[in-house]
């Protein structure tokens, strides 16, 4: 669900100078091969609740194919978007490119969901439709840790993205962000000692409110990264610290959805990401990588096994699937992304580039289109297992046929003006750039990658 890195140079005159770009075929493909299976994997978990029901119970039987596709997402943003910042060398910039990369698809859904709501063809989620309050509550993506439930399902994972773009804005204002090891194991110790010791929407149920604790949350978060993307170090440093404390608050105090260990080990999987990236370009040492992200995994399951929310222990039977759905479902999306990372120099069919262009589309519309399925009379009664694989098979191919239009006529031509538009900040404003010891690292390391890049 984010932009790939790509090998371009920006070093400064006088560095050595960029590299011939890498040819289309080979940009991070098997990054785009995980993000399109974990998109796909999702799919199938929400779409089995209306068909392909056995296929779906015998598989959680096992593991639960929409967790372990959002954990894939989340490795995978934990290696692409520190790149992406790097790549930059500019928080605005970066900025700039989440805004035009995320925002376009997200109000197009928000406002289908509300067209399909009006028209009597589903929910708005579990929102508690307060309009006000949902606005404040959905305007920077936080609607999971800001007390109330999300318009669209799906939209839940979005809170910790933009939680760990603000820390990640933090770590490099402040020089702070090559210890990458060192946070996966800090977030995976702390979904072991306090993810069944948190609250949840404990903030926004004090005597402040749900509506009050939104709008002080947006307004800090908004005028912290407006600081970030200053040109002045002082500033930048007091507004992207601000602006990724009051994240982190709401993540450990005030989540709704997903339970503070699942919270906490999304973080540590996030840096884990960055840490095997750091580890792939040179920046730390691969054996100490895989180390580390071995731990990681094994605190994290350990968490989950402890932690395991009231709703599943009614049962010795429903505690038991939950720790082996949580266990395998972890386990998998780990090996998934190793296998992923040890074919990276490797040739990719085409369809798996395709599929992670459309990732994005693909998760965030597909509730959307299950909630119209589900109302085609058609699908109203029970059907024997062929007719389920065709009904299945035909909704993938109109969903995947909705997100190549999203794809070519929102996210496509929204990236292209983020691009044209952080160019126009930079002619107006000036460069804003990663602090100067930031980028003679970033110097020392850009030749390298980008001759792979070409050898490949």
């Amino acid at each position: 669900m984010s932009d790939a890195p790509t090998t371009q140079n920006l070093s400064p005159a006088g560095a050595a100078p960029p590299a011939p770009p890498a040819a289309p075929g080979r940009r991070l493909a098997w990054l785009d091969a995980l993000r399109g299976v974990a998109a796909l994997f999702v799919v199938f978990d929400h779409l089995g609740y209306y068909v392909l029901q056995h296929a779906r119970e015998v598989v959680y039987t096992w593991f639960d194919p929409g967790q372990y596709g959002v954990f894939v997402f989340f490795m995978v943003s934990g290696y692409i978007v520190p790149a992406s910042l790097e790549r930059r060398g500019s928080i605005r910039s970066f900025w700039v490119s989440r805004v035009f990369r995320l925002y376009p698809l997200y109000l197009f859904g928000l406002i289908m969901a509300v067209l399909l709501w009006k028209l009597g063809l589903g929910g708005i989620g579990k929102t508690n439709y307060d309009g006000e309050t949902s606005l404040l509550t959905h305007v920077l993506m936080l609607s999971n840790v800001l007390g109330t439930k999300n318009a669209i399902d799906v939209i839940w994972t979005l809170s910790y993205e933009m939680a760990f773009y603000l820390l990640l804005t933090a770590l490099f204002v402040t020089g702070t962000h090559k210890r990458s090891s060192r946070y996966a194991i800090i977030f995976a110790v702390a979904a072991v000692a306090l993810g069944g010791v948190l609250p949840m929407t404990a903030i926004s149920r004090s005597f402040l409110g749900t509506r009050l604790i939104a709008e002080i949350a947006d307004l800090l978060i908004l005028g912290g990264v407006a600081l970030a993307v200053c040109r002045y170090r002082l500033p930048k440093v007091v507004g992207a610290v601000l602006a990724a404390v009051t994240a982190m608050v709401l993540v450990l105090f005030n989540g709704s959805w997903v339970n503070p260990f699942e919270a906490l080990t999304i973080l540590a999987l996030m840096f884990t990401g960055t840490m095997l990236y750091r580890a792939e370009r040179g920046d730390y040492d691969m054996r100490k990588a895989i180390a580390a992200a071995a731990a990681v995994f094994v605190l994290a399951a350990v968490a989950g096994l402890w932690h395991a929310p009231p709703w599943d222990t009614s049962t010795a039977a429903v505690h038991t699937a939950f720790d082996r759905q949580w266990v395998t479902s972890l386990l998998l999306a780990g090996v998934t992304f190793a296998v992923g990372m040890a074919c990276r120099n490797k040739k990719m069919p085409a369809i798996f580039a395709w599929l992670g262009l459309v990732s994005y589309s693909v998760y965030l519309l597909h509730p959307l289109l299950i909630s119209l399925y589900n109302h085609i009379p058609l699908t109203q009664h029970p059907h024997p297992f062929p007719q389920q694989v065709l009904l299945a098979a035909a909704f993938l191919v109109v969903l995947l046929g909705c997100c190549w239009l999203s794809y070519r006529f929102i996210e496509a031509p929204m990236q292209r003006q983020g691009r044209r538009f952080a160019a126009w900040l930079e002619y107006w404003f000036g460069p804003d750039s990663i602090p100067a010891h930031h980028q003679r690292r970033q110097q020392q390391q850009a030749v390298r990658p980008a001759a792979d890049s070409v050898a490949r």
